[in-house]
């Protein structure tokens, strides 16, 4: 399920009373609210909860992140991510994670509800009706004012000794360690000045690096107040979170100050090349910005883990109050969008080729950025929107974000000229039609694909002319006329089996692709396998995974229709591994299928069906029975039965239900790998 940003792998000092009371009040709700102001804690207290298991959850956490969220209309989307569901139907987010967690006994986290709040109150609300064991644990500066809701106030800490300790521990992190009782009785001191606050006493201990204890203990200056959170009042309290940022601000020099405030613009996690091109210029060259982040992540002002980077909500509002000040929001509004387009732009044009593996992992990244510039150009470009969303539609696909692609492109649709021209209103349109396609709106999909050929042909766009013939192709498998899909396809360049690889667009790869699916589909097994190895050594030549996944999913279906399970298991397996570095549930569905096929026909009965009821746990993830091409149907029906028959109905049960337990990763190493069954 989802992933929680830590701010580093540091240690947890005290809140036993706080993890009580959280603990008991699980007990008496099925909502629970952890408040306070930014900067006590509460997140770090939410995962703690989740690391001691305080909270059933029998069937897993979900963590969803939502302070990176700036548009409300998401929260859905961004929740149905958080439970790794990648629904492939025209439903409703809420609609679809209400039937994916169904009866289940799991626990959703909400971090970070405060800007959100009438949103998440709707949302929780709905949940809690339809999902009878669901629990929720959220955090926010303030109560959702849910009847279901048990509140729990996080206060600084308890005690001096606790933050002392606290501090302490922060302080041997920056290098500075407190030597002897003087050094314990100054920081006691600064503790209580700065309330016991736990991100203070951080930010504080972080200045460690370049000031000795007794300079820090010299008394911060006056609070500088954080703005409001937009439509509530904040409390006057805690004045310490105020005044240790505006202190760490002080003491942070020109260009780090520069550097904070426009990197206040990024609404979550980033990277070193939008940091470079979003909050460089003017004094701050790329060296500079390189220079200048190191140094704020020492101040504990930015967040550093795997290459990537994130500033706190508190510390992020503080920069965006100085962004605001420079009256250069409307600047680094421009060039954030503007970055986001070219990234993208990029990442669409190399997707055939040895750099896709590293664009999906970038793409993943820049998500919450992307939603934010796809907003931006809503308002100032849609031409721009309809342009980057329909670059990152098919990475998005295999994210698990086919609504939100869908909504963007619509939205940008509706606002554009009823006819438009170019690759960019071509793309745009097969990209929609990719998505209806996949949500099983056919009809509508293939009227999307004929405005995109007519859109290509304008534009003597032979690359767009080809991906619409693949999607044209697709549907015709799909609806089970693979002579057609053939004859749809065969009019495309596709060059020869023994094609150079550097001569085949990503285009002639997806054509040829439909052409192996239809190939096997009509019989023709001999044809089929020469055109699919032909394509999957190319694909390897490029270093490339997505066409190759599904090259080595026909040639494990021929396997298994040539009764040679045993190149079937092998072939199911390299789906599965390159499937770990894309994701794309859809497929990796379809590949356990075969699996499970392929080990039922080598004898493998128990691993059979572990691999059926992993199958069905993915299938669920997209919000469909199972699917894939017709001729799946009945070989998944004989290969049932005759485990039914070998296992006896109760154990081939047990063992599906073993499968459908298990969580997402056990399942993709194990399918990939092999080896003994993994643990209940």
């Amino acid at each position: 399920m989802g992933t929680m940003f830590s701010d580093a792998e540091s240690s947890f000092v005290g809140r036993l009373e706080e993890l009580d009371l959280i603990g008991a009040a699980s007990t008496r709700s099925r909502m629970v609210t952890l408040t306070g102001p930014g900067g006590v804690g509460k997140t770090r207290l939410a995962r703690q909860v989740i690391s001691f298991g305080l909270v059933a959850a029998e069937d897993g956490v979900a963590w969803a992140d939502l302070s990176p969220l700036r548009n409300p209309d998401l929260l859905g989307a961004t929740v149905a991510d958080a439970l790794d569901l990648s629904d492939h139907t025209p439903r409703m987010p809420v609609e679809a994670i209400c039937t994916w967690v169904g009866s289940r006994r799991a626990l959703l986290v909400l971090d970070s509800c405060e800007h959100l709040l009438t949103e998440c109150r709707d949302l929780a609300g709905n949940l809690l009706t339809a999902c009878p064991n669901l629990l929720i644990l959220a955090t926010s500066r303030e109560p959702l004012r849910l009847d279901a809701e048990s509140v729990v106030e996080i206060d600084p800490l308890a005690t001096a000794e606790e933050a002392i300790a606290l501090f302490a521990d922060r302080a041997a992190s920056a290098g500075s360690p407190l030597k002897d009782d003087s050094d314990r009785q100054m920081a006691g001191v600064l503790c209580e000045r700065l309330e016991r606050l736990p991100l203070a006493l951080e930010l504080a201990a972080a200045q460690l690096r370049s000031m000795p204890l007794s300079q820090l203990c010299v008394s911060p200056g006056e609070a500088v107040d954080l703005p409001p959170t937009e439509g509530h009042t904040v409390p006057r309290r805690h004045a310490a979170l105020r005044t240790t940022i505006g202190w760490s601000h002080e003491l942070c020099t020109p260009l780090e100050r520069l550097l904070w405030a426009r990197l206040s613009f990024l609404p979550g996690s980033f990277d070193d090349s939008t940091a470079w091109q979003v909050a460089g210029g003017g004094p701050l060259s790329p060296r500079r910005v390189t220079q200048t982040l190191a140094s704020l992540c020492d101040k504990s002002v930015v967040m550093r883990r795997e290459g990537t980077y994130r500033m706190l909500d508190a510390i992020r509002e503080y920069g965006r109050m100085w962004l605001a000040d420079l009256g250069a929001e409307q600047e680094i509004a421009d060039r954030h969008a503007e970055h986001l387009l070219a990234r993208t732009r990029q990442a669409h044009h190399e997707w055939f080729g040895p750099a896709q593996r590293d664009w999906y992992r970038q793409v993943e990244i820049l998500h919450a950025d992307i939603r934010l510039a796809a907003d931006y150009f809503l308002e100032t470009d849609p031409a721009s929107a309809l342009e980057m969303i329909g670059y990152v539609t098919f990475f998005w696909v295999c994210s698990g974000y086919l609504y939100e692609a869908r909504q963007y492109l619509e939205r940008a649709i509706r606002l554009l000229p009823r006819h438009g021209d170019g690759e960019m209103w071509a793309q745009g349109l097969w990209s929609l039609a990719l998505a209806l396609t996949l949500q099983g709106e056919h009809e509508a999909a293939r009227a999307t694909v004929t405005d995109c050929k007519r859109a290509a042909a304008a534009a003597l766009d032979a690359e767009a002319l080809g991906r619409a013939a693949y999607l044209d192709g697709l549907l015709h498998l799909l609806e089970g006329r693979p002579m057609t899909a053939a004859n749809v396809v065969r009019s495309m360049n596709l060059g020869t089996s023994d094609s150079h690889p550097g001569q085949v667009t990503a285009a002639t790869a997806l054509c040829r692709l439909v052409q192996v699916f239809a190939l096997t589909g009509s019989g023709q097994l001999d044809h089929a396998r020469h055109e699919a190895l032909a394509l999957r050594e190319m694909c390897v030549a490029l270093d490339e995974y997505w066409t190759r996944s599904y090259a080595d999913h026909q040639l494990a279906l021929i396997a298994v229709l040539e009764q040679r399970p045993r190149d079937a298991v092998r072939h199911a397996r390299a789906v599965l591994d390159a499937k770990q570095h894309i994701g794309d549930a859809f497929g990796i569905a379809m590949a356990m299928d075969v699996l499970a096929i392929a080990l039922a026909d080598q004898g493998e009965a128990e691993a059979a069906a572990y691999a059926f009821g992993a199958a069905t746990r993915f299938w669920e993830t997209v919000g469909h029975p199972q699917r894939g091409t017709p001729e799946m149907a009945s070989l998944r029906e004989e290969s049932e039965d005759r485990l039914v028959r070998i296992l006896g109905p109760k154990p081939y049960a047990r063992a599906l239900e073993r499968a459908t337990t298990s969580d997402r990763r056990t399942l993709m190493l194990w399918g990939a790998h092999g080896g003994p069954l993994p643990k209940a």
